[in-house]
């Protein structure tokens, strides 16, 4: 079985669970999972985690995520994008850059924000989407968001205007598509979105499917394919010594130096061969700086 990471670049007209589905017949594997999901006409990069590996998976969905796309103005959708029903129809004749970038500094913060009506959250088992198609209400159920960057990406031409988004875990962007139009009195919906990157990992790093069944078919490791050893996790690794590691693979507690961060920081953990063991939490900082009792919360077996 293999253990570690696949970075995909996904093409429009699959969902995220078609990717997955896609991939485990590629190498025939059950144990694939996925770090976030992308909407069926979004692209780009998409973490699969494997075997192993999908144990890791909290620590890249609540990753910071940047997208590239384009918000068409003139037209509102009860998607909010461009796969939907025609809902609104506008003259964009007052639409200026200057007021665009006032209303895309508004959007950027931390603040609520309410999901799309046709989305894949649930309310008591049923999705959004499900209760939409069906013609039933859908909660508004708002959820704290954070949006780092929201900015044009070029000019503002045939009612379309190119952007780049930097922002938390959660954050629709067809969303803050809508919401831009509201903004400057102007219907408006989220016409294509990629996604460029997740944490530290980069959308260049990633193999289409085609290049990943290539590779399958010469029996060569893939482009985006990343060994369980080399994950890199966002926080601090540290290595063990040999009595350390038998002690962390028998979930008990041990006392590290070098730590950064607080009480209840993650630390990624090693031994001497560079080997990934566990996951480990700090429990407390004692003495001197530095120093502090480390639990180990995922351990992996040898």
């Amino acid at each position: 079985m293999l253990d570690g990471l696949l970075l995909i670049d996904k093409d429009p007209g699959m969902t995220s669970h078609d990717v997955v589905q896609r991939v485990r017949r590629l190498i025939h594997q059950k144990k694939v999972g996925h770090c976030g999901t992308l909407d069926p006409d979004a692209t780009g990069l998409l973490i699969l985690t494997l075997g192993k590996a999908t144990r890791l998976t909290r620590f890249f969905i609540q990753a910071p995520k940047v997208y590239e796309g384009t918000v068409r103005f003139g037209l509102s959708t009860d998607t909010y994008d461009a796969a939907g029903e025609i809902t609104a129809e506008g003259d964009t004749g007052a639409l200026t850059m200057d007021r665009l970038r006032v209303a895309m500094e508004e959007l950027t913060g931390t603040y609520p924000q309410t999901p799309p009506p046709f989305c894949a959250k649930k309310v008591k088992g049923v999705r959004f989407y499900e209760l939409a198609r069906r013609g039933e209400e859908v909660p508004v159920v708002a959820k704290e968001i954070t949006v780092h960057r929201f900015e044009p990406k070029g000019e503002l031409a045939e009612d379309r205007l190119p952007f780049e988004l930097a922002c938390g875990s959660g954050t629709y962007a067809r969303t803050l598509a809508h919401e831009l139009g509201a903004k400057c009195d102007c219907p408006s919906h989220l016409e294509t979105l990629r996604r460029t990157s997740i944490g530290n990992f980069a959308l260049d790093q990633a193999a289409t499917l085609a290049q990943l069944a290539e590779a399958v078919e010469t029996n060569e490791p893939p482009a985006g394919w990343i060994p369980f050893d080399a994950i890199e996790l966002p926080f601090q690794q540290l290595t063990t010594d040999a009595q350390q590691e038998r002690r962390l693979r028998h979930g008990q507690t041990i006392i590290l130096r070098q730590l950064e961060g607080e009480e209840g920081d993650w630390i990624k953990l090693v031994n001497p061969s560079g080997q990934f063991i566990a996951v480990g939490s700090v429990n407390e900082r004692i003495g001197e700086a530095g120093v502090g009792v480390v639990q180990p919360r995922i351990v992996f077996n040898p």
